[in-house]
């Protein structure tokens, strides 16, 4: 029996909802479907996002930043629920047109500066307090190389891999053997990378790590997608040496459980508001 093939008709049309996860909030068109205004805490940093690996990145370098001192970027952090629909509210659409998260507003200039895109974030909060990105031009370029190469990667690994893998309502092998494959080439990319250096960018923890750990270090340690076995990840022994590191620092572990609302109930934080929200 020859395999039934879907054949494009020479105009897309949208069909009905696939009954992926996400298939419900999935729509062709910008701008925002209901009004409502985002609420807005004390701190001069406002960050509205979820945990997913995107959103981590900017509570971690946001406790990061804490960590060293930087009284300055003490934020709240209100839950953006995506699964809910909450990023195409008016006000979220006002922080960021392109309805994704993290989106973050700095009340501490005038007028408020509004910053999405998760790389944008990192490297605004990076230059704006002096941290996580070197001065030396060679380092910094160096940093930059691979906070840009997360931003073109990621898709990838996120809405190829991850998508077919672990979300579409059916799986097929020729998405899963398409996006298994550059994801285990970009695995293998950042293992010769780790096999000369601790970190990224050389012997420094920067705002690259922070990028891209989420995604693939979470990923390797089995954290994403629950995929480790799927990838054979314990090949990739310096990529699981940098993603430990990681793992355990305590800037890290308290980004993790920030805007969290699934897993150990011990390690969700919905919003954060105060240092103590932490324990």
């Amino acid at each position: 029996m020859s395999k039934v093939s879907y054949v494009p008709p020479k105009i897309w049309k949208e069909s009905a909802p696939s009954g992926s996860k996400f298939s419900s909030i999935n729509r062709p068109t910008a701008g925002p479907t209901h009004e409502k205004k985002l609420p807005v805490g004390k701190h001069p940093l406002q960050l509205y996002s979820m945990a997913t690996p995107n959103g981590v990145k900017v509570t971690i370098m946001l406790e990061e930043l804490l960590a060293l001192g930087h009284s300055g970027a003490d934020y709240d952090a209100w839950l953006i629920r995506i699964n809910e629909g909450d990023q195409f509210s008016s006000g979220f659409v006002e922080v960021n047109p392109n309805s994704k998260i993290p989106a973050l507003l700095d009340r501490s200039v005038e007028p408020a500066m509004r910053v999405f895109e998760s790389g944008s974030i990192l490297l605004y909060l990076a230059e704006k307090y002096g941290a996580l990105l070197p001065a030396d031009p060679a380092e910094r370029t160096e940093t930059l190389n691979w906070l840009f190469w997360q931003m073109g990667a990621a898709p990838y690994l996120g809405g190829g891999f991850g998508h077919f893998y672990a979300y579409a309502p059916e799986k097929f092998e020729y998405p899963i053997n398409r996006f298994t494959m550059e994801t285990k080439r970009q695995l293998d990319v950042l293992d010769r990378k780790l096999s000369e250096s601790a970190y990224l960018a050389g012997d420094s923890y920067t705002i690259a790590d922070v990028a891209v750990w989420p995604w693939y270090g979470q990923l390797v340690l089995n954290e994403l997608y629950s995929a480790a076995e799927f990838l054979s990840a314990y090949q990739y022994t310096h990529v699981q040496q940098w993603a430990a590191n990681i793992a355990i620092r305590p800037a890290v572990i308290r980004g993790l459980r920030v805007n969290r609302t699934w897993g150990d109930e011990a390690n969700q934080l919905p919003e954060r508001h105060h240092a103590d929200d932490l324990g």
